[in-house]
């Protein structure tokens, strides 16, 4: 890249990422208006519930297994941070922003499922549970189950670490196309398990995927942390 570009391609980064981000939005909300949430898990599940809820592949590869590689590539991060060896060529704000911005993406969409009252699709009369269906933007009104099951956690243990192209983009530009690949191919693999399961609806982890996008778009672009140049576009 000629260095008389660079600054040009650095200015329009930044608007492409934001327009991207709002044509997500909008379909997500689409997506939400469309009543596709529930015929999904209908596609899926019965008044007798959900026949892979407790399978094998869905409870110890999908979720137990997610969670565990989840902690691995967590840790692996944060010796990437102790020992810079391991990726010598990454600067040391690189590396610190990739661990500070995964574990801020992991802490906001904990904090959302706190606070949202949101029941699982299993929890549904329908499914053989207690609860009514609502949509999770009626703010403050209950649907008679448990609540906090929105947005997906267990596809933020994918999605969360998005960062990693940002962080990579710069020294090892491959590898980082590599990081993004994975992570997006995760994170459907695990909300399409927590879907047969009855444990999400898809647009929980879509959400998931958007919140954390949004996330490490915002961070990698303001701040003293911020990736630009040279990095993977959103």
């Amino acid at each position: 890249m000629q260095p008389s570009l660079a600054p040009r391609l650095a200015r329009v980064a930044l608007p492409a990422r934001v327009w991207a981000l709002a044509l997500g939005l909008v379909a997500l909300l689409a997506w939400d208006a469309s009543g596709l949430d529930l015929w999904a898990m209908r596609q899926v599940g019965s008044v007798s519930g959900f026949a892979w809820r407790d399978s094998f592949f869905t409870t110890q590869l999908v979720h137990q297994g997610g969670r565990m590689l989840s902690w691995a590539v967590t840790a692996f991060i944060v010796l990437v941070n102790l020992w810079p060896a391991l990726l010598p060529r990454l600067s040391r704000r690189d590396r610190l922003s990739w661990l500070l911005i995964t574990l801020l993406c992991l802490a906001v969409v904990s904090l959302i499922k706190r606070a949202s009252l949101t029941s699982c699709p299993w929890d549904l009369t329908e499914f053989g549970g207690t609860a009514h269906y609502v949509s999770h933007w009626a703010f403050g009104l209950r649907d008679g189950g448990g609540g906090h099951c929105f947005p997906s956690g267990h596809a933020s243990a994918a999605f969360a670490f998005l960062s990693g192209g940002w962080a990579l983009g710069r020294a090892y530009p491959r590898a980082a196309r590599t990081w993004l690949v994975v992570v997006i191919s995760l994170g459907v693999v695990y909300g399409v398990g927590q879907m047969l399961r009855g444990a999400h609806y898809p647009s929980h982890t879509m959400w998931t995927a958007w919140i954390c996008w949004a996330v490490t778009v915002a961070a990698t672009s303001i701040g003293p942390g911020r990736i630009r140049r040279g990095a993977v576009t959103a």
